[in-house]
């Protein structure tokens, strides 16, 4: 019986070769080969056609190209490939962005192996897998209830509350033992991440969300 070939992305090898144990013990499944980031599977896809498989799993914490940038291009350059996110991420941002880049389903890593095998079938033969947490999510994003929750570093917080009081950017560098440079990139990677375009959005975000208290 001709199996359908599955390609495993993920940075850890030990695991990484465990997964790839246990889908060769299913009936209609073979692991192609493993990569450990997204870069080296775009490698292996332009080597040959026979290199593509039918499914991809995929892990989320890569380096080089994590598994978000990688399922766009991969759904974006090869629409017949399947991807599904299997990782240890149970966040929903994380989730729901592995949908919107083309992911046709999602399992964490604790999944038990008859619900990983049942996940597979019916990707190849239904063309998606959602679980009840899957579907749930999806239904709130798509009454725009989805919760979107914005995630700090520690770095990132101390720059913030910093930024609150009366000290230039340069006083904060000097507070945090950190090079001006860098403190202009936490203050550009907040203004991004908090959609505000000055130091004013920042200091009412910080206080409304009780970040700092005056």
């Amino acid at each position: 019986m001709m199996k359908h070939s599955v390609v495993i992305v993920d940075d850890h090898t030990l695991l990484s070769q465990a997964i790839e144990s246990m889908v060769n013990t299913f009936d209609k499944f073979k692991v192609l080969y493993t990569c450990k980031n997204g870069k080296e599977l775009m490698g292996k896809f332009a080597e040959s056609a026979k290199f593509i498989p039918d499914v991809v799993l995929m892990d989320i914490n890569m380096p080089i190209m994590n598994g978000i940038e990688t399922t766009e291009w991969v759904t974006k350059n090869y629409p017949d490939v399947s991807v599904m996110g299997l990782s240890v991420e149970d966040e929903d941002s994380t989730i729901l962005k592995m949908l919107q880049v083309g992911a046709i389903g999602y399992l964490l890593k604790d999944t038990e192996k008859t619900v990983l095998e049942k996940a597979l079938v019916e990707i190849v033969e239904n063309g998606f897998y959602h679980n009840k947490s899957v579907t749930s999510l999806l239904l709130k994003s798509i009454s725009g209830k989805a919760k979107q929750e914005i995630t700090f570093k520690e770095r990132e917080l101390t720059f913030m509350k910093l930024a609150c009081t009366e000290l230039t950017y340069k006083e904060v560098a000097d507070k945090m033992c950190l090079s001006p440079k860098t403190i202009d990139g936490y203050r550009d990677v907040l203004f991004t991440k908090l959609n505000v375009k000055n130091r004013v959005g920042l200091v009412m975000y910080a206080i409304k969300n009780k970040i700092y208290t005056p």
